[in-house]
């Protein structure tokens, strides 16, 4: 019997759709919703970037966690984010990124009334 409240979903069973919380549908983007909430802004999603994807320039109006999972990602001033690197960006922050290999992110938004100092 499965734990009450608890839910698994596994990668490998689901079929990423089209991204397009960042502006236009990109198809070198993937989204598999966890637990965002397209009418809050918030939650949790998987995000997938085909190599040589690039982000569109965007400022972020709450703040964002990231997991990189699998592959590179290159933020615009040429840092490199790879597998176990952790990234937070503060409500305000703008920025940009590209990736060559293609990586997966498990991606957390929430907004700054929600969030704990640290």
């Amino acid at each position: 019997m499965p734990a009450e409240g608890r839910r698994i979903i596994r990668k490998a069973d689901r079929t990423w759709g089209p991204y397009d919380l960042d502006g236009p549908l990109d198809e070198t983007h993937g989204l598999i919703p966890l637990s965002y909430r397209r009418d809050l802004g918030e939650g949790t999603y998987l995000m997938r970037m085909d190599p040589g994807a690039v982000t569109v320039p965007h400022e972020h109006s709450g703040y964002e966690d990231f997991l990189m999972l699998e592959g590179e990602l290159i933020d615009d001033d040429g840092t490199v984010i790879g597998p176990g690197d952790l990234v937070t960006y503060a409500p305000g922050s703008f920025h940009n990124s590209r990736t060559e290999t293609g990586c997966v992110i498990l991606v957390c938004e929430w907004k700054k009334s929600g969030a704990a100092s640290g």
